[in-house]
């Protein structure tokens, strides 16, 4: 790799964001889906992340800035990254299977009026998209950030934030900036 390629690199993430800050349509998205969440902690009711690989690290990214904080000292808010306990993802991967990781622990934590954010660059992951159909079931409203297409997600979810790229790194670094912003916004309305 070059120099060159670096600074290529670089402007590869500022454009997926510049994108995104002319998009009318997502910006407002963002800023509902922040909203809600909002409410609903305020509500006393829980936000609970999940995905695989890079997505689950910023699953974990997010709860940690919402139970802990993002920039302000504020109560802690409670947000559970569901890719965390590996005790459960093994017991359920070996006794079920690993598509039912997250949908278990949606059986077992969550209450009508939670919000599941699920984080999948393709919008395809089978254990995000079986996450989302108990949720349904269980009235939790449903937030999938994923890449350009959507994926099988966005036919699923109540809220699709679908970063204008299909590249997998830059669709990443975008995601942890809508979910820094979304954390910015919750903490506004707990002052």
């Amino acid at each position: 790799m070059r120099i060159e390629d670096i600074k290529l690199r670089l402007l590869e993430s500022a454009n997926v964001k510049t994108k995104i800050s002319q998009d009318k349509e997502l910006l407002q998205k963002i800023m509902s889906s922040a909203v809600k969440m909002a409410e609903a902690l305020k509500d006393g009711k829980k936000i609970l992340v999940c995905g695989n690989g890079g997505s689950a690290a910023d699953a974990q990214h997010i709860a940690a800035e919402l139970v802990g904080k993002f920039m302000k000292e504020r109560i802690a808010l409670p947000a559970i990254a569901l890719n965390t306990n590996t005790s459960v993802i093994t017991a359920i991967g070996n006794d079920y299977s690993y598509d039912d990781i997250f949908s278990r622990q949606i059986e077992a934590f969550s209450n009508a009026g939670d919000i599941l954010i699920g984080i999948s660059t393709s919008g395809n992951s089978k254990n995000v998209l079986k996450a989302f159909e108990v949720a349904k079931q269980r009235s939790i409203m449903t937030i999938a950030l994923t890449g350009q297409s959507g994926g099988k997600m966005k036919d699923m979810v109540d809220v699709l934030i679908n970063v204008p790229s299909n590249l997998t790194p830059r669709i990443q670094e975008a995601h942890i900036t809508i979910g820094h912003i979304m954390c910015e916004i919750i903490e506004e309305y707990f002052e």
